[in-house]
């Protein structure tokens, strides 16, 4: 007979962690008597992260009294105590591995469904003290599970768990969690998950990615990782030769770039970018293609930036004949091939990944519904007004809206601009643009932000919506304490003995040491934007590309990382390497 052996619950604290403060409710103490459950919590329990925990689908943690037994022997512990895991059921059978999701039981006077495993969380590590929990919990089949709270009731430690109804396609908790975190992932097995009612949301959504990833091109786990992208062309750097220099206006310079090892030019998808090195420094930095991906050259278009020396040096050093490395295109801000209405939405020089997809939609002479959304201060800071007004001529479906926000004098509307002020909300609804339609949205953070939201408020949904940023993508560091937002820069300290680390986005160099654990550790040293969850390469959340180099890692990823990527969380360089960071 199974059985609720104890009832856990506590608040959100704070915690000290590695010189930052982490808001976690992972401490969970055992209580007595009973407890109203209710949708979304238990009485005096909580959650610090409701983005990772909590929430109608994450109501209550299960946890088994068996599986205690296994860690104390595994690890060796005699001090694990119910709550430990920060469950809020510790309970007696139930296992992982018989247990399906949508059963239901009946424990006191609440009903109860299960609808998907423990989430991969470093904050279980911080409570064990024990770093690697989250990726043991995987590899040893444990992750224990949620239920949701189908009916509001009271509990209490000692209730009989009674069993109501069995889930549809009866597939265990634990063969869930390996389904999407451990290799293989057979197709058939995912098909069947998704016919699941109670499986929540969040694995509903990863298991269709990993469902369509048909593309034999394309590694990793998509379930997990960023938007899968084909695997880049060529690993490291390539030499290529400027063989034009173009000044598109007074703060934009193009170059044209052609292989200098007389190897084919790998074709590029439209939006992709591509890193470089520039100068004796070797300044690394991400530029956006900005024209055909057919051609027999490359063009990216560099805006000079106030204390930009990468974009000094293009403008005022770079010369006809100078040679550039170049890293292969990647990305996945790329055009899809579909029949719906395409609307390319950009502000100052995030026009240039846009255009490129202009230029590709100009080539297949597309039938598509295409609309040409640009906003920018004026007709001197409108590099592309020509060129893109001649691609859009050549389509049989097409729209134009340019808006400047401080238009010059000499700047005519109705012949060098349609409106005064800026891309927005409401301008999109006087446009009447399809709802139904993808979306490309590039430019600087705010205006991407902005419109996303508008987008969302007028209808159109998440998945129509791709947005590509100039610089470092924004961080994910759950729980963490939020603090002033620094600028990437050496790590404090004296300088590194070991191999050059390279954060593309960042513009950082940066010579590895012995201090630190993992690439991950490097990163937030130098106050470079990351993304992390679990920290043991179980979540893949850290999945960057990995533009030259070789990495090892201080233990194998449970699921590889896709070709050309890496998972920082877990990855020392071996050798100099560039990341795209």
């Amino acid at each position: 007979m199974a059985r609720l052996l104890s009832l856990n619950v506590g608040l959100p604290r704070d915690v000290a962690w590695q010189g930052r403060t982490v808001h976690t409710g992972i401490w969970k103490t055992p209580v007595t008597g009973p407890r109203r459950v209710r949708r979304l919590n238990i009485d005096g329990d909580g959650q610090g992260d409701i983005a990772g925990h909590g929430g109608e689908q994450r109501a209550v943690f299960v946890y088994q009294d068996e599986s205690y037994r296994y860690w104390q022997k595994h690890l060796g512990r005699s001090d694990l105590v119910h709550g430990q895991f920060g469950e809020n059921f510790t309970v007696e059978g139930l296992a992982d591995a018989e247990v399906c999701i949508g059963d239901r039981y009946r424990i006191g006077t609440a009903l109860f469904e299960v609808t998907q495993p423990r989430v991969t969380c470093y904050r279980l590590g911080i409570r064990m003290d024990e770093p690697d929990m989250p990726a043991l919990l995987v590899k040893h089949g444990r992750p224990g599970f949620y239920f949701r709270v189908i009916e509001e009731g009271d509990v209490e430690a000692g209730d009989e768990i009674v069993q109501v109804e069995s889930g549809p396609e009866g597939m265990s908790v634990a063969e869930i969690d390996a389904l999407l975190y451990l290799p293989p992932h057979p197709r058939e097995r995912l098909a069947r998950a998704l016919k699941i009612p109670a499986l929540s949301r969040g694995w509903n959504r990863s298991f269709a990615a990993l469902l369509a990833q048909k593309d034999s091109a394309v590694a990793g786990n998509a379930g997990l990782g960023p938007t899968a992208s084909p695997t880049p062309a060529w690993r490291g750097f390539r030499p290529f030769r400027v063989s034009r220099k173009i000044a598109e206006s007074a703060s934009v310079t193009s170059l044209m770039l052609e292989p200098a090892d007389g190897q084919p030019l790998a074709t590029a998808l439209p939006g992709q970018f591509v890193v470089v090195r520039l100068g004796p420094s070797a300044m690394t930095r991400s530029y956006s293609l900005s024209d055909s991906t057919d051609a027999a050259s490359y063009r990216i278009s560099i805006k000079r930036e106030a204390h930009g020396a990468a974009s000094f040096y293009v403008a005022e050093t770079i010369q006809v004949g100078d040679i550039v490395p170049i890293g292969a295109p990647r990305g996945s801000f790329t055009l899809r091939r579909d029949a719906r209405p395409v609307v390319l939405l950009s502000a100052g020089i995030g026009v240039t990944p846009v255009l490129a997809m202009l230029h590709a939609l100009a080539a297949e002479r597309t039938t598509r519904d295409v609309w040409w959304l640009h906003g920018t201060r004026n007709g001197r800071e409108h590099p592309f007004a020509a060129e893109a007004r001649g691609l859009l001529a050549g389509l049989a479906h097409h729209h134009s809206h340019v808006c400047f926000s401080a238009p010059d004098p000499a700047d005519r509307e109705g012949a060098d601009f349609d409106s005064m002020g800026r891309l927005d909300r409401q301008r999109l609804q006087m446009l009447d643009i399809p709802m139904d339609g993808d979306f490309y949205l590039c430019g600087p953070t705010a205006f991407m932000s902005d419109l996303t939201t508008g987008l969302g408020a007028l209808g159109v949904v998440p998945d129509r919506i791709h947005t590509e940023l100039f610089g470092s993508k924004p961080s994910l560091t759950p729980g963490i304490a939020a603090a002033p937002k620094t600028t990437p820069h050496q790590p404090a300290g004296a300088r590194g003995p070991g191999p050059i680390v390279s954060f593309a986005r960042s513009g950082l160099n940066v010579c590895w040491g012995p201090s630190y654990a993992s690439l991950l550790e490097l990163a937030e040293a130098c106050d470079v934007p990351v993304r992390w969850s679990c920290r043991t390469g179980v979540c893949h959340n850290c999945e960057s590309g990995l533009v030259a180099g070789e990495v090892s890692y201080t233990s194998d990823p449970l699921d590889p990382p896709a070709e050309g990527n890496l998972l920082i969380c877990c990855a020392r360089p071996q050798g100099d390497v560039v990341i795209d960071l």
